[in-house]
C-alpha cells in the first residue's frame, strides 16, 4: 500500500480570465463571463489536473468560476456541484470600481485591505469571514466523502476565497494570512490532510500558484 494511500488531496483552482481581471476591476460577487482567453485557460488547466481522477468536481455558482469547473468536468464523468459559499468576497462598494478608482475613492483602503484580514471593504466582507463562510464546505467533504483518503476533491473558485479558505484549513494567525499572496487566472493551490483524524486533518500546504500554460501559439 502506498504510504499516501490515507491522505486526502485538496485541488483549488482559480477562475479563467474575465474582462473585467484584464481591465483591473474589482468582481466581487458581481456575476461576470470569461473571455475567449478564459476559456482556453480553463481547457488547459482541464488537461494538467484530468489526471488527478478526481472524485468530485464543486465550483463557486459565478459562473467564471463554473465555466471553468465545467471545461474540467468535460474530461471526466463527474458533474459539477455548485455551492454559492464558493462565491468570492464581497467587496460592497468596491465592487464595479478599478483598482484606480477605489484607490481615489477610499485612499489606503485597498493597501490596508491586503495586509489586514480582519479589514472589510465598505458593505463588503473581511478576509476572515470568507474563510469561516468557506471551511465548512471542506468540512462536510470530510465527513460525508469516505472514498475521499487516497484521492483528490477539486474546489474551482476564486482568488480571494481561495486565499481565505487555505488560511481558515491551515489555521494560520490572522496576522499571518497575508503571505498567501494573489493568485493568476487557473492557477491552483493542492492542500493534503495527513491528520490522525477528520477532527484532526493536519492540513499541509503542498502546492502555491502553479499553473499549466497556455501555449503560445493560441494566444
Amino acid at each position: 500500500m502506498s504510504k499516501y494511500a490515507g491522505v486526502r488531496t485538496l485541488i483549488l483552482l482559480r477562475h479563467g480570465q474575465t474582462e473585467w481581471n484584464a481591465a483591473d476591476r474589482m468582481q466581487g460577487q458581481i456575476d461576470t463571463d470569461l473571455t475567449e482567453l478564459g476559456r482556453r485557460q480553463a481547457k488547459e488547466a482541464a488537461r494538467e489536473l484530468v489526471s488527478r481522477n478526481a472524485i468530485a468536481i464543486i465550483s463557486s455558482d459565478l459562473r467564471r468560476a463554473f465555466e471553468t469547473a465545467s471545461a474540467l468536468a468535460d474530461h471526466t464523468s463527474l458533474d459539477v456541484v455548485p455551492d454559492p459559499r464558493l462565491r468570492e468576497t464581497a467587496l460592497g462598494d468596491w465592487e464595479g470600481l478599478t483598482h484606480l478608482e477605489v484607490d481615489a475613492d477610499y485612499p489606503g483602503a485597498r493597501k490596508a485591505w491586503r495586509l489586514d484580514a480582519t479589514f472589510r471593504p465598505p458593505n463588503g466582507e473581511s478576509k476572515l469571514e470568507v474563510g469561516a463562510r468557506s471551511l465548512p464546505v471542506v468540512r462536510e467533504l470530510l465527513v460525508e466523502r469516505q472514498d475521499w483518503p487516497g484521492r483528490t476533491i477539486i474546489l474551482v473558485a476564486h482568488g480571494g476565497l481561495i486565499a481565505g479558505l487555505t488560511a481558515a484549513l491551515l489555521d494560520l494567525p490572522p496576522a499571518n494570512w497575508p503571505v498567501l499572496g494573489g493568485l493568476a487566472n487557473t492557477s491552483w493551490v493542492q492542500l493534503s490532510s495527513h491528520g490522525p483524524s477528520i477532527d484532526q486533518p493536519g492540513w499541509r500546504l503542498d502546492v502555491w500558484n502553479a499553473s499549466a500554460k497556455v501555449a503560445p501559439d493560441v494566444l
